[in-house]
């Protein structure tokens, strides 16, 4: 049930809410909009309520509000038909002789076609979409922030510091250093840090107890560099351990400290980490604390490959199979304070979004990252798993997605619609019905190739997960 619901919730509120922002538009300024729907392809469900009839169709992936036009027959074909061509006649079920068609006999009155609105009222129709995802998000986004709070890490000392090569002066940032300010603002908590860093224009300041590191951003080193490159400390207490691994094996329990290893002190989680990595099929004498006592356990760190966060190399170090205990806790926030949060986290997510796409198209980012329907499916149902609060922020996530892309200037997407519109208006005619249709053509093309990588992918990733 929760690999069925959990998908269904996620992609039909969003595409709902999308769809439901061009169809208020659409009736706020007077253009007739005989269908909206769920899906494409066949209907599994309709029913029509006044001049609108409501479709859950085949399939699930997008939707759209039928809106009469009389020069976009490429998009009619997706859309179930254009009013003249899809008509109903007498006999037919569902005819209605006092309906306007596709319903009925009578013609669609002048005033009442998209092309016989003004430049604004088409552009208002055209973006209502992409608004209402943001606002979706927004909202959500908020909603989290009141419920929930802000998550806060209540520490400002350096954990593990991984030094990219284009930003050499993070070298001088240690783990055990304690960050009093960043840009010289006095910082309370990690949380505070990395909100500083991303602030950051021209470089970034970090006051730490024995003076200032300063790291110099560039195209290569952005603020989301510098903060992806250090860590906070936690102390090396035990959540959870695999059960099989090395660690079980070796007799440690949740809630372990671990205190030592072969006589090395572990005064944090990433200093842990740094040595058992090292030790890949070494064993080590692994010191903990546990109920007030000090066991020395035998623990041999089985060998892992690993891909380097920062550098995309491909490593083989020691693993035991643990999980730390986060150090983190919930601030409870006003409204104002909720607004403001989470208004910023909306923002960062649709910068992200923006991000990965300039990312795509200067190739710092392969396509073979992109991820499709089987994907957000998956997504869904392990966020659904993890709480409702991975659930609505997955859902944000997605919201403000499909704003951003869908303003691309791609023909069929709103950007393309509206730069087409646009173009048109300024040259004082519509374009003509071949070059109408030649543009939605290579608009169809770019979107089947793109569905066509992005099932590639989820079936790729799949497989792999099947046969592993």
């Amino acid at each position: 049930m929760l690999a069925i619901l959990a998908p269904l919730l996620v992609f039909g509120l969003v595409i709902f809410v999308h769809e439901l922002g061009h169809f208020l538009a659409a009736k706020a300024v007077g253009v007739y909009a005989p269908r909206f729907s769920i899906g494409f392809g066949p209907a599994l469900w309709r029913r029509r309520r006044g001049e609108t009839e409501y479709v859950l169709a085949l399939l699930p992936l997008g939707g759209y509000v039928r809106m009469a036009s009389r020069h976009d027959e490429t998009a009619a074909f997706l859309e179930g038909g254009s009013e003249e061509q899809s008509g109903l006649k007498a006999g037919d079920p569902g005819y209605d002789p006092g309906a306007m068609i596709p319903f009925g006999p009578r013609p669609v009155p002048e005033h009442r076609w998209f092309e016989s609105k003004p430049l604004p009222a088409r552009l208002f129709i055209l973006l209502a979409g992409v608004s209402m995802n943001a606002i979706l998000a927004l909202v959500v986004a908020i909603g989290l922030s009141l419920h929930f709070g802000r998550v806060v890490v209540p520490t400002r000392v350096v954990g593990a510091v991984r030094v990219p090569v284009e930003a050499p002066s993070l070298k001088a940032l240690l783990p055990g250093d304690t960050i009093l300010r960043v840009n010289g603002d006095t910082v309370a908590d990690w949380s505070d840090i990395i909100g500083d860093i991303g602030k950051s224009q021209r470089q970034v300041t970090f006051t730490t107890q024995h003076g200032d590191v300063v790291v110099p951003l560039t195209d290569q080193v952005t603020p989301a560099t510098v903060a992806n490159a250090i860590d906070y400390r936690v102390a090396p207490v035990m959540d959870s351990i695999i059960a099989g691994g090395p660690a079980a094996l070796g007799g440690m329990q949740p809630g372990d400290s671990i205190v030592a290893i072969d006589g090395e002190a572990m005064p944090g989680f990433a200093e842990l980490v740094a040595r058992v990595s090292a030790a890949a099929n070494v064993p080590l004498v692994v010191q903990v604390s546990r109920g007030g006592r000090l066991l020395d356990l035998r623990i041999t760190p089985r060998p892992t490959p690993v891909t380097d966060p920062v550098t995309g190399a491909v490593d083989t170090v020691g693993r035991i199979g643990v999980a730390q205990r986060e150090l983190v806790r919930r601030v409870p926030l006003s409204a104002a304070q909720a607004v403001s949060n989470g208004t910023r986290a909306t923002w960062a997510m649709g910068g992200a979004v923006v991000g990965t796409v300039h990312d795509l198209m200067t190739r710092k980012v392969s396509v073979t990252e992109l991820g499709g329907p089987i994907a957000i499916t998956r997504a869904s149902v392990q966020a659904a798993r993890s709480g409702m609060e991975s659930l609505f922020y997955l859902i944000a996530l997605l919201s403000i997605n499909v704003a951003v892309l869908n303003l691309l200037p791609i023909p069929i997407l709103d950007g393309g619609q509206i730069v087409m519109n646009v173009i048109e208006t300024a040259k004082g005619s519509p374009f003509s019905a071949r070059t109408r249709e030649n543009i939605l053509r290579v608009g169809l093309l770019a979107i089947a190739l793109l569905f066509a990588i992005v099932m590639f992918n989820d079936t790729k990733a799949w497989l792999g997960r099947f046969f592993s």
